[in-house]
């Protein structure tokens, strides 16, 4: 497995796996990084260059869950938002879902300290409008907190 940063003739056949690619393209600087075995994707997260920056929209699809995926994904947006001077990165994820939080936790992830967030309403993605009404909690790391590439067992190649 490699991960690397999405190129655009790269987007249709990750979409065509079924990865959905939720957020619209930005002019930040911000991107999606994609997990591939070979020429298949397996997964992908977006790394938005806020400050600070955050991780957002991260995937793997079905089949491909339970193999580290995910962590490695995450930790390479960690590696990413560290090699452009940020010393943290956080996440959102919502009170209804305490098993997406502890899997981040393990990673590394804490509360960022932040009052809880609740969104409603109808936000744009890429696919078209999408209504939520959610309670997020925003959980935050250190970059410098993450494994090292040569501490994992995958690796990113650009």
């Amino acid at each position: 497995m490699n991960i690397r940063p999405l190129t655009d003739d790269e987007r249709d056949r990750v979409v065509a796996a079924g990865l959905g690619l939720a957020r619209l393209p930005r002019d930040d600087g911000s991107f999606y990084l994609v997990a591939w075995d070979g020429d298949d994707p397996l997964g992908h997260a977006h790394l938005a260059l806020d400050d600070p920056p955050e991780v957002q929209d991260v995937e793997v699809l079905e089949r491909h869950r339970g193999r580290g995926i995910g962590t490695a994904l995450v930790e390479t947006a960690a590696r990413e938002a560290a090699a452009r001077g940020y010393d943290r990165l956080t996440i959102t994820v919502s009170v209804g879902k305490p098993d997406v939080q502890a899997l981040y936790e393990r990673i590394g992830f804490r509360d960022a300290g932040l009052p809880l967030r609740r969104v409603t309403g109808t936000v744009l993605i890429r696919t078209g409008p999408l209504t939520v009404d959610d309670t997020l909690r925003t959980l935050s790391i250190s970059t410098a907190a993450v494994r090292r590439e040569s501490d994992t067992d995958h690796r990113r190649t650009t």
